[in-house]
């Protein structure tokens, strides 16, 4: 495979029964990737795969369903070039009623699911001294906001590990981007009662994530008026973002993974 093209490599999506994922599954396909997808529901992973891709279920939760879904995906890629994990949850929450469970929930999903899927595919990559890991973290983990208190940390959470992992394996062969998305129309979203400025589809997330992969981008960040929000969000002294953070929204639970 020559420069970053997405074309002939093999690709294992996971998190891809909805929003994002299935549109980048697709977008990949468009490209001419071999492409594996994985999530939860069976019936929905069916769906975005129709017979153009490997569809494998698993829950991200469970460390050996992700070893055993890893083993299958190579098995019927004939191995692996490229793992993306877009699996995600979001639940808004309020900081004055903290909710343990909730927090944990993020945190299992977004950090250990993540922890699972590197496990299962990193060593091989290392072995190979090639090899490309791509995770979907989140602006919303640039900068503290209220309501996503729980979301907001896991996701800066991962942005931290991947920039950590980044400078690690370079060495070694293996590529790591970080894709941090603003608003996408997607069903994670579509629950929330707050603005949410910028809004993009589904396809049009996919596009921007595909165009920076090829271009070897190491941090891919959209749509561009949200980009240059946050990235100026993070100059802000902390007095500054506090007051401007300061706001009340309220609770609703729609929990989405």
């Amino acid at each position: 495979m020559s420069g970053h093209r997405i074309a002939g490599r093999r690709v294992w999506l996971v998190g891809a029964s909805s929003g994002i994922g299935a549109a980048l599954a697709r977008e990949c396909v468009r490209r001419g990737a071999r492409v594996a997808v994985s999530a939860r529901r069976v019936q929905r992973l069916a769906e975005v795969a129709d017979d153009r891709m490997v569809a494998v279920a698993a829950d991200v939760t469970d460390r050996a369903g992700v070893d055993a879904a890893a083993a299958a995906v190579r098995e019927a890629l004939g191995g692996l070039d490229m793992v993306v994990y877009n699996a995600g949850y979001w639940e808004q929450t309020d900081a004055a009623a903290w909710d343990r469970d909730a927090f944990t929930r993020h945190v299992e999903v977004n950090l250990l699911g993540f922890n699972n899927v590197i496990g299962a595919t990193l060593p091989e990559f290392v072995a190979r001294g090639c090899g490309h890991l791509v995770g979907v973290a989140s602006i919303a983990g640039y900068r503290g906001l209220v309501g996503a208190e729980a979301y907001g940390a896991t996701k800066a959470a991962q942005i931290n590990m991947l920039e950590a992992m980044r400078g690690a394996l370079a060495p070694r062969g293996v590529a790591v981007t970080t894709v941090c998305p603003g608003f996408v129309r997607t069903e994670m979203t579509a629950g929330n009662d707050f603005p949410m400025p910028f809004m993009i589809e589904p396809v049009e997330a996919a596009a921007a994530i595909a165009r920076g992969l090829e271009r070897g981008q190491q941090e891919i960040v959209f749509p561009l008026p949200m980009t240059a929000a946050f990235k100026a969000a993070r100059l802000l002294p902390v007095r500054a973002w506090t007051a401007l953070n300061r706001r009340t929204v309220r609770p609703r639970r729609r929990p989405v993974e």
